[in-house]
């Protein structure tokens, strides 16, 4: 296959990427999305396999492991183990940029003088960097996802100068590196990418558990750009283009996140942000007045038949118990009686970009009732039930009235504007990050305690066997 060729067919192959890219941007066009990805990876693995002169048999069982491997958890990973997976898969990809790193160095390369091979040299060195970060920083993600680790940040005075110090020694053994004959220089890349591997641990470590989704988003960011520099390394203009996609989207989303959680993308990537030193999160933050008033699955049901307009909260709760289901009968049978009911979905609910989303298209949820938190927010004061799922932080008033609170500024589904608000809860614990939420001592909120899928089924169950609707629903 002639070289214009395979540069034709990689050149369709990134052209397919980013319409997958596009087709992922909306619930409407993310299966088309999904194939146009699907059809752009074969089509550039196939091209590359062109390339190949020799070790078919290792490549052969290579991709017959990772198809199968591959196949095995899209099968068995369930939706709430899926940031988990999505953190794990970063990893794979670090690690792949810091073996293909090594690996491009210890090669031949007889053909590089000079500049050229200066070139190279950084290259290798910034792709490993790179790699190492990210593949340690995702097993930490993971963890803390996962709940074997804890996902308290870890706090110590200096740690930002700890980090910076990694940092500095990791770019300072450039030099060695890029000036040793030969392959002498590999003592120098080993090392850097052993503290790279201590830095990423680091960085994520300093992170507290609720901010996990925008982690998660910049682990993506670093892979990319990991593939990118591997790109470079092997001189595959596709992984170039690739490793920029899922570089540049990945930071974007990342920004995006910030704003909605009203973080910094500098404190992001440097770490140990939404906390103060040696502090738990929640100091300072003001204790909640007021006295509880529960509720149960008929007080729900007969609220919900009153009403003329529902919006359903959906939180990491409801992604836990797999309430999303039944909750979709609910709002079937209330969009049935003629109640309008709607979903709010805010940025950052559940651990990964998009959770919500992709639970409730998976319980068939029609897409044009799922909406954004700016899209709903100016709602609410119209709205006679809210029922929130299992979520907590992002219907948290404190973050629009406590300047105290380590939430403070971070825009939230203003949930509270509403008639009634009701919140199906296990217990009253703190959030994930770890702060007390105002909203359940409100006059107009009822709590449902108990497992969100219990409580939906019970709720599922009144609507089921109630009779036709009352007055409509008046402010407590």
């Amino acid at each position: 296959m002639s070289q214009s060729l395979i540069t034709g067919l990689y050149l369709v192959a990134g052209i397919l990427f980013i319409r997958s890219l596009g087709g992922l941007s909306a619930q409407t066009t993310a299966k088309r999305g999904n194939l146009y990805g699907i059809a752009g990876m074969a089509l550039a693995v196939v091209t590359t396999l062109t390339l190949v002169t020799g070790g078919y048999l290792p490549m052969a069982v290579a991709l017959t492991l990772g198809a199968v491997a591959g196949a095995i958890l899209a099968q068995r990973v369930a939706m709430t183990s899926m940031p988990e997976l999505v953190a794990v898969l970063h990893s794979f990809v670090g690690l792949a940029a810091v073996l293909v790193g090594f690996a491009a160095y210890l090669a031949p390369t007889d053909d590089l003088h000079g500049a050229e091979k200066i070139i190279h040299e950084v290259e290798i060195f910034i792709g490993v960097l790179i790699g190492a970060v990210t593949f340690t920083g995702s097993i930490i993600a993971f963890g803390k996802l996962r709940g074997s680790i804890s996902s308290k940040p870890l706090l110590f005075s200096g740690r930002h100068l700890a980090n910076a110090t990694m940092f500095v020694v990791s770019l300072g053994l450039l030099l060695p590196f890029s000036s040793a004959a030969g392959v002498d220089g590999l003592w120098a890349l080993g090392l850097m990418a052993g503290i790279a591997c201590v830095l990423g641990a680091h960085l994520v470590m300093g992170i507290g558990g609720a901010d996990m989704p925008v982690v998660v988003s910049m682990l993506n960011s670093y892979s990319g750009w990991a593939a990118a520099a591997a790109g470079f390394m092997l001189g595959n203009d596709l992984l170039i283009i690739t490793g920029a996609l899922v570089g540049s989207s990945g930071a974007i989303l990342s920004m995006i996140m910030c704003r909605a959680m009203n973080r910094s993308i500098v404190s992001v990537i440097f770490g140990g942000f939404g906390a103060s030193e040696g502090a738990a999160p929640a100091a300072g933050a003001a204790t909640p007045q007021g006295e509880v008033q529960s509720i149960d699955a008929a007080g729900v049901a007969q609220s919900l038949l009153e009403a003329k307009s529902v919006v359903v909260v959906p939180g990491y709760g409801m992604a836990v118990a797999q309430a999303q289901h039944p909750l979709y009968e609910v709002a079937r049978l209330l969009r049935k009686r003629g109640t309008n009911v709607r979903f709010a979905i805010h940025p950052v609910a559940g651990r990964l970009p998009g959770h919500m989303n992709v639970l409730l298209a998976e319980a068939k949820v029609p897409y044009d009732i799922v909406l954004e938190m700016d899209e709903i927010n100016a709602d609410f004061p119209e709205t006679d039930v809210v029922l929130v799922i299992g979520a907590n932080d992002i219907v948290n008033p404190s973050a629009l009235s406590d300047a105290s609170s380590p939430i403070y500024g971070m825009p939230v589904l203003e949930v509270w504007n509403a008639k009634r608000v009701v919140v199906t809860k296990r217990g009253m614990a703190a959030g994930y990050a770890g702060i007390e939420n105002p909203l359940f001592y409100r006059e107009n909120t009822r709590m449902l305690f108990g497992d969100a899928k219990k409580s939906v089924d019970g709720i599922l169950g009144q609507l089921t066997a109630n009779g036709q609707p009352t007055n409509q629903l008046t402010r407590p």
